[in-house]
């Protein structure tokens, strides 16, 4: 159940998704962006723990001493392997972005390798999966050229309007400098504001037209994909640390020596280095039940396993993501029994990939608006963005080349090509088609015997063209 919070007054914030909302049609005041801002540092704790399970260092690391006994504290990372595992299933493969217009879509392509996008798209889907959420931002270069970047949803965030629509009100950075005073810059749809230690210090003009930022998230509660499993994790390094300490118990496990007389010089005492060998030894005791045992406490190693056990099943389970080290996984499966075992974790990208394909059409809004990616009479191109996530498995090529060949006379040309996994830009792959094609049935009106001279002639003039072309310097 969603709870709103008044803060300032005017600000309001949406728990536990945290959501900043203010009215549309108002100017953010300074009280009011410094009340954002001192929430978001008080949220950023959670943030930086979800960061630290991530990294390994878990509350267990953390624990008192003990006064007596062994102390280990191990750690079970599993939120690394399940963010990894999750991410790589995702965003392994690089998505494919394309517009149905060759020249534009030449035009996206050389930007988004410029940028690196798919790069920062994928750090962009790991951020969102260790905390639940992470901001694009577009900006200009010096050179004047549109760029993308990460922001940290540590240092920055997004506030809203309070309209059904949740449209972008403005983006916020923020942070400290050596002396401690606050700067913050604010990004309005038509403006961008510097404000140092409360007061606005610069106000400039936004070029895009847009609020530049971009939020990006898998669900509507901004969780990330091992939050509902925090505490299991923490139970299952206790349990792994109480029996690393268990087994180093009985590996110092103490001897006992009773109604048996080590002294064989007669001088009184054991001829047996006791502390070096941890002994307990009583020569006093009744010598018709003479002893001579370990020291042992119940052994409750079954019942930890169960539940050792118990808590990692729980813990792929409530996260959804599949523990690709388990014995199901083992020998061969079918593409259809490895789709079922998978499903929960592909239901979850699926919606992963609904959010972060709206998200994407935002920013790329933002980018076309500039006029440096496309031209301004395209600045409505992103409208017509097709994108296609690819979940990244054991590809079987056969299987594909086979569904791919199936579709003949069912669909377009391009989308058979798009089924096939190593086809990166199914526009690209139709054009080097067409141009072997329009090669090979010049070849063969070129070498038929009832070919014209002038024909061949022409042919022998293209392929003299080709080489000057491809080594000029021979003509030197």
């Amino acid at each position: 159940m969603a709870d709103t919070v008044s803060i300032n007054g005017r600000g309001q914030i949406i728990r536990p998704a945290n959501i900043f909302i203010y009215p549309k049609g108002e100017d953010l005041q300074v009280d009011d962006l410094r009340a954002f801002i001192l929430y978001n540092k008080s949220i950023a704790n959670e943030y930086r723990q979800n960061e630290q399970m991530y990294l390994g260092n878990h509350d267990i690391l953390h624990s008192p001493d003990k006064r007596i006994g062994f102390n280990n504290r191990l750690v079970a990372n599993l939120p690394h392997y399940i963010v990894e595992t999750y991410n790589g299933y995702f965003a392994g493969v690089e998505p494919k972005f394309t517009l149905d217009d060759d020249v534009n879509n030449s035009l996206l392509q050389d930007w988004n390798n410029t940028n690196s996008f798919a790069d920062k798209l994928n750090e962009i889907s790991r951020k969102v999966d260790i905390v639940g959420r992470a901001i694009a931002f577009v900006y200009q270069d010096e050179d004047s050229n549109t760029r993308v970047a990460f922001a940290d949803p540590e240092g920055a965030f997004v506030i809203y309007d309070d309209t059904v629509a949740r449209d972008s009100l403005a983006f916020v950075r923020y942070w400290d400098d050596a002396e401690g005073r606050q700067h913050a810059v604010i990004y309005n749809a038509n403006h961008v504001q510097t404000m140092v230690d409360g007061a606005f210090v610069d106000d400039q003009i936004n070029p895009y037209g847009y609020v530049p930022a971009v939020e990006f998230y898998s669900n509507e509660d901004r969780q990330g994909v091992f939050d509902n499993v925090k505490t299991l994790i923490n139970a299952l390094d206790k349990v792994l640390s109480q029996k690393a300490n268990q087994t180093e118990y009985f590996d110092n496990a103490y001897l006992k020596v009773l109604g048996l007389n080590l002294d064989a010089d007669n001088d009184g005492k054991p001829d047996v280095d006791i502390a070096s060998n941890q002994m307990i030894y009583s020569p006093d005791a009744d010598a018709t039940s003479a002893t001579v045992d370990f020291i042992s406490k119940p052994d409750g190693d079954g019942m930890q396993e169960n539940l050792i056990n118990r808590l990692i099943s729980m813990i792929y389970q409530i996260s959804m993501v599949a523990n690709l080290n388990d014995e199901a996984f083992a020998g061969n499966s079918s593409g259809i029994a490895l789709q079922y075992k998978l499903l929960p974790m592909s239901n979850m990208a699926a919606t992963k990939e609904r959010k972060f394909t709206q998200a994407l059409r935002k920013l790329y809004r933002i980018v076309f608006s500039a006029g440096t990616v496309l031209n301004q009479q395209s600045a409505d191109a992103w409208k017509d963005l097709k994108f296609q996530f690819t979940r990244n498995l054991p590809i079987n090529y056969a299987d594909e080349a086979d569904t791919a060949s199936k579709l003949t006379g069912i669909t377009s040309k391009e989308t058979q090509l798009s089924i096939l996994s190593f086809v990166d830009d199914p526009k690209k792959e139709l054009a080097r088609i067409d141009e072997e094609n329009s090669n090979q049935v010049k070849q063969a009106v070129t070498n038929q015997a009832s070919a014209l001279d002038l024909v061949k002639d022409d042919s022998q003039g293209d392929v003299a063209d080709e080489q000057d072309a491809e080594a000029p310097e021979d003509k030197q």
